[in-house]
């Protein structure tokens, strides 16, 4: 099952981060969140990416081209050299690298990766700039077993601000914190949960 990677936004909420690099490449600990997150696929047998650049996509391109995993694990060195790793790193996954522009939406970026999805039954697809404990597996199973075209996965924001109930006279009824809120406004609409990404497509 190939996994989509949405890595050409522009970041703009992490600036001081991505005025010099693109967000997926934001480290937690001493590695890039976008490796974390793609192990993380890799840990239930999803290694064949399809990664979506735009914004500062060389950097991420050039982060693959010059990978060390022995920077990150234990290895042994035998007489004239040979590396022996103690375990397996990305050796195994596939990744392809898509120009799908600077300024295109998640929409648009997916039209543009549709060929590399030909012949797939079932893709995943994701923000390149999340993480997760979710059990993928039922994930994608509770989806398969429904008549949809597609799944995702849904959270409470996270976010201090309070969200505001009115009247149809515009009187306020109610103030409460936006995590324990049935109903927030989130650009116009009324949502009781945001998108959270993780989602299995047909």
């Amino acid at each position: 099952m190939k996994v989509v990677l949405f890595c050409g936004g522009l970041g703009t909420r992490m600036r001081e981060h991505s005025e010099t690099m693109p967000k997926p490449l934001v480290t937690v600990g001493d590695r890039p969140i976008l490796w974390l997150l793609m192990k993380y696929y890799a840990h239930f047998g999803h290694k064949d990416f399809i990664v979506c650049l735009g914004y500062k996509g060389e950097m991420i391109k050039d982060f693959f081209l010059n990978y060390n995993p022995y920077l990150h694990q234990n290895f042994s060195i035998e007489r004239g050299g040979k590396i022996h790793p103690e375990t397996s790193d990305i050796a195994d996954w596939r990744i392809t690298f898509v120009d799908t522009g600077m300024h295109s939406n998640i929409g648009e970026r997916l039209v543009k990766v549709r060929p590399y999805l030909e012949g797939e039954k079932v893709f995943l697809a994701n923000y390149s700039d999340q993480l997760t404990d979710l059990s993928l597996p039922a994930h994608i199973e509770a989806c398969s077993q429904r008549d949809v075209i597609a799944g995702f996965v849904a959270v409470r924001p996270s976010q201090s601000f309070h969200c505001i109930s009115f009247d149809n006279e515009g009187m306020v009824e109610g103030i409460q914190p936006v995590r324990e809120s049935d109903m927030c406004v989130i650009h116009g609409a009324k949502l009781g949960h945001a998108n959270g990404g993780y989602c299995p497509a047909v």
